[in-house]
């Protein structure tokens, strides 16, 4: 179940979705820096993400498109439409409820990109070689390597960090990876997004030392659609929630969802 944090100011509420291999304790650093800006903040658990241990089947067959519902459904009962912050996959899934007019705005964190971005580069390739290279990877529940995960992941994270954030590590949809990495093949384009239904203000926000969301790639995210704003951060990774230095690119996300919202949205 989602957990449920209360603000002391009446602000737009943010729903925060977690990426890969990752359940939704990734953001509690950006729960609690937004929380003490009053803004109700909703940490929901993608579809059996909620086990750090799950290699079960139905995950490895999980599609975008039931991460997405779920969301979905869970936006439907909060008083308003929230703001979304998601972080990789997440991010990805945040343009699609964007197109479904679920979200007031968004800041796509390093995200994935979607069908029509040729994403493939020579490190998301090394990052995702380990999963790639097993046959039936995209019905089978995966999860990287620790050297895989700190080269993709936690390139920018300090050794204890990264070794504890690897210990917090989920498995994954093989499934979801195979939509996102090979939506040329995938008939039923789960990874789609029309832009041209994704009218909200969006803030994309990248590390210039990214392997497995390269800059360039989220650039090429950013640049598909009309409201979107693209910022890019020198020394800085895929992990970009945790790194330090975080603390600086939340304060530039509070100041964006400021112009956006205003004090009293």
């Amino acid at each position: 179940m989602p957990t449920v944090h209360s603000a002391a100011e009446p602000r737009p509420p943010i729903v925060f979705i977690h990426g890969m291999w990752c359940g939704p304790e990734v953001f509690e650093p950006y729960r609690q820096f937004f929380t003490e800006r009053g803004y109700q903040c909703y940490t929901p658990a993608l579809r059996q993400h909620d086990i750090q241990d799950n290699e079960s089947t139905a995950l490895g067959q999980l599609s975008l498109r039931d991460y997405a519902a779920d969301l979905e459904a869970f936006i439907r009962t909060l008083p308003q439409r929230p703001v979304l912050i998601g972080h990789s996959m997440g991010g990805l899934l945040a343009q699609m409820l964007c197109a479904r007019q679920s979200a007031t705005s968004a800041v796509l964190i390093c995200p994935a990109s979607p069908a029509g971005v040729h994403a493939l580069t020579a490190s998301v390739v090394r990052s995702f070689f380990t999963v790639m290279t097993r046959w039936g990877f995209w019905k089978k529940p995966n999860k990287l390597s620790p050297a895989a995960a700190r080269y993709a992941l936690f390139n920018r994270l300090p050794d204890d960090a990264a070794q504890d954030a690897y210990q917090q590590m989920r498995y994954e949809s093989g499934r979801a990876a195979f939509e996102i990495g090979f939506w040329l093949l995938d008939r039923n384009k789960a990874s789609r997004v029309d832009e041209r239904k994704v009218i909200q203000p969006l803030l994309v926000i990248s590390g210039a030392d990214d392997h497995i969301t390269p800059a360039a790639i989220n650039k090429k995210v950013a640049a598909r659609y009309a409201n979107a704003k693209y910022r890019c951060y020198p020394n800085h990774a895929h992990w970009l929630i945790a790194e330090p230095g975080w603390q600086s690119i939340a304060g530039d996300i509070a100041d964006w969802l400021e112009q956006q919202h205003g004090q009293n949205a």
